[in-house]
């Protein structure tokens, strides 16, 4: 093993620090952010577009969001010291590994569908 994968391999986080969450699903990633000398936490919350990678060092994941008007996406590393914490507010059901056609949606034509939750009652 390489140096280089050596490293990779430490700065791997435990699997329960990453919540399971797929593309389709709206996430809140708290990103630790350095302005000059001080560090504060910043959420960015959108839909999961995209998945690079799998779980290994290198992975990274794509969050798609609409501020102000104008979409913004950027592309969040799955193991970064600086990725503080991912939270699922919503599940969202799709049947694409990548979610590019989003970018050319608008408005409720960009919605990505809910995941219903199983319920006992229903057979």
């Amino acid at each position: 093993m390489s140096a280089l994968d050596e490293l990779k391999q430490a700065q791997m986080k435990p699997a329960d620090q990453i919540p399971k969450f797929e593309v389709g699903d709206t996430v809140r990633v708290s990103f630790r952010i350095v302005e000059g000398e001080k560090e504060r936490v910043q959420a960015y919350e959108g839909i999961v577009i995209g998945r690079h990678g799998g779980v290994g060092p290198d992975a990274s994941f794509t969050v798609r969001r609409v501020a102000y008007g104008e979409g913004v996406e950027r592309v969040f590393p799955l193991h970064s010291p600086r990725v503080e914490k991912v939270q699922v507010t919503r599940e969202g059901r799709v049947r694409r590994a990548k979610l590019y056609y989003l970018r050319e949606r608008r408005g409720k034509a960009a919605r990505v569908k809910g995941r219903e939750k199983p319920s006992a009652a229903r057979k």
